[in-house]
């Protein structure tokens, strides 16, 4: 029988599918966003987002925003715009991670602006699957923390309005459903990326920031007495 032992991870992050978020800045340039802390239910996507982000500023400005899932073969542009962020004055937080300010996210990473037929930011043409999205309520997490760690993560919730796939992903004889064996996404595990069927990818430039960084202050290992103490 497997043992299993107690570990505290600085970050969960068990692997999801790699969103790039495309928002429109306060002078209506587009900027994008990669992140994984995504997940759906129906028509309705959860974010977790830093609420100290450009994207998070700007989504709860405009209340719109793209979802453009990545595919397995777009870790190039993901490298371009890993630790690049739309905030002029950088938080010190992301200062420590490496992050630096890039104003045209969309030439950095050498993707196309497709126009969005239903919100104002632009889709990004390389993505198979682009949802436009609306956002729809707004949670703060881990506001029971002391100090600079008090909702420090806001969970967005956003409402797809709109849903584009390239044809290729289209299940045969049915006109709303994806064939899952042509789906092979990007998968974000740990900093590592991965494609849902092809395996560890190119080396991340995300995974090269030391993990321990983005454990808050306030999360510090509790000692065994604390967590009993927890239980009881």
């Amino acid at each position: 029988m497997s043992t299993h032992s107690v570990i505290s991870p600085a970050i969960h992050y068990w692997g999801t599918p790699v969103v790039l978020i495309t928002t429109l800045n306060e002078d209506g340039t587009p900027n994008i966003a990669p992140m994984s802390s995504a997940w759906w239910l129906g028509n309705r996507c959860m974010l977790g987002l830093a609420q100290t982000s450009q994207t998070t500023a700007n989504l709860l400005r405009t209340k719109q925003c793209v979802l453009n899932l990545a595919s397995d073969d777009q870790m190039a542009a993901l490298n371009a715009l890993a630790r690049t962020t739309g905030t002029i004055a950088i938080p010190d937080w992301k200062v420590a991670l490496g992050y630096r300010y890039t104003k045209d996210k969309f030439a950095a990473a050498g993707l196309t602006p497709q126009a969005s037929e239903l919100i104002a930011p632009p889709r990004i043409q390389e993505c198979p699957v682009q949802m436009e999205g609306e956002l729809e309520g707004v949670h703060e997490m881990m506001s029971d923390l002391p100090g600079e760690a008090k909702g420090f993560i806001m969970a967005c919730e956003v409402r797809v309005l709109r849903t584009y796939v390239v044809d290729t992903l289209r299940l045969p004889c049915h006109a709303n459903r994806i064939d899952p064996d042509a789906w092979n996404p990007m998968i974000m595990s740990y900093q590592h990326m991965y494609g849902l069927k092809s395996g560890r990818l190119a080396e991340s430039k995300l995974a090269l920031i030391e993990e321990e960084l983005y454990r808050l202050p306030a999360e510090e290992l509790r000692s065994d007495k604390e967590v009993d103490s927890l239980i009881e």
